[in-house]
């Protein structure tokens, strides 16, 4: 059945693998949000030496414990004060910014009898979530008080204001610990950010920075915050495969009134003269099309709306036929809603045992 998403579970691992090679005594977070907290891929990663596993949404962990996977498991996004009982029930640590939610963490974790690890996190200039700088002392202090446990604390870069990791955001991060530590105050983990951050690390390894959290470059090999391909990680991990559902001559300029396509936008053509155009069954439903890469030459993706891509073919050395499939690497975005998609079926291969 297709659409079809083709996951390569040994090409993952060796990401992972080499990886943990390169950071040596840092450890590694492998964040599986990006596959929708898919279990052979957590299984793929924790075999490739990642140290345990860190996810964004609560359900995704659920799955994942029902599945099998024992080792550490983190929420990465700050819990919601509805889903605490879940969060401590199913998780060995959470990173936050509020103290509403430590509170609660730490008395509904007094009810049942089971302590999970804070990490805070700390605001450096992205402006997604983080406690401010001058603020994280009375923060933690405050977390303590009603019983929550303090780990660590830790920062996001790149996420939402694009701001870079660079050496001088790590030493900021640094001297809040050293503050921190004056006061008595034990900060055993300090997560330095994510697969954006892995290009410091390439360079040197700063002391003190002892957890990454990586999902992006074990599952596709690149860092889009740092716009590039990390060379030496592999990027044919994943391929999406869509049916051909009409492939038609037509022409390359649509005719009659034009206003807004189905999503608001005002399209703009090129005039081609009639180009041969496949239809496939897949669209923004399942998938990010400006995030789709052709596995092969000679194909240009034209756009698409809700089901529907439409590719050029015209270029193509093969010749297509109604019923064919055309295959795509896909990067973050598209990686993201196909693994989540419902109408998109998933199939794991491992070429060897």
């Amino acid at each position: 059945m297709f659409p079809r998403i083709n996951i390569y579970l040994d090409r993952i691992y060796q990401n992972a693998k080499k990886l943990k090679g390169i950071l040596n005594t840092i450890e590694i977070m492998g964040v599986t949000k990006g596959v929708c907290g898919d279990p052979f891929i957590a299984k793929e990663m924790l075999k490739g030496g990642v140290d345990y596993i860190g996810d964004s949404r609560i359900e995704n962990i659920i799955k994942m414990r029902r599945k099998g996977i024992e080792s550490k498991i983190f929420q990465i996004r700050s819990p919601q004060l509805s889903e605490i009982r879940k969060t401590v029930k199913y998780t060995d640590g959470v990173f936050i910014s509020e103290i509403s939610i430590a509170k609660a963490i730490a008395e509904y974790s007094r009810l049942i009898g089971k302590k999970i690890g804070i990490i805070v996190m700390v605001e450096l200039g992205d402006l997604r979530e983080g406690v401010m700088p001058e603020d994280v002392l009375n923060f933690i202090n405050e977390s303590r008080n009603y019983g929550a446990e303090i780990l660590g604390i830790g920062t996001n870069l790149g996420c939402f204001g694009g701001v870079v990791p660079t050496k001088e955001k790590m030493e900021d991060l640094l001297k809040i610990k050293e503050t921190l530590e004056s006061h008595g105050i034990d900060i055993k983990i300090v997560s330095g950010g994510a697969t954006d951050t892995i290009s410091l690390f390439e360079k040197e390894i700063i002391p003190g920075i002892n957890q990454l959290r990586i999902g992006e470059a074990i599952l596709l090999g690149n860092d889009t915050t740092g716009n590039r391909r990390i060379e030496y990680l592999r990027h044919d991990t994943f391929t999406i495969e869509a049916e051909i559902i009409e492939l038609k001559e037509k022409p390359s300029i649509p005719y009659g009134v034009i206003g807004r396509d189905a999503f608001g936008n005002i399209p703009h053509h090129i005039d081609k003269g009639k180009r041969k155009r496949a239809i496939l069954a897949l669209g923004r439903q399942d998938v990010d099309i400006e995030s789709l890469i052709p596995t092969e030459g000679g194909l240009e993706i034209l756009g698409g709306s809700s089901d529907h891509i439409i590719v050029d073919v015209t270029d193509s050395q093969n010749n297509y036929k109604v019923g064919d499939k055309i295959s795509f690497y896909p990067l973050y975005p598209s990686l993201l809603k196909a693994m989540c998609s419902k109408g998109v079926k998933k199939r794991y291969i491992k070429e060897t045992n």
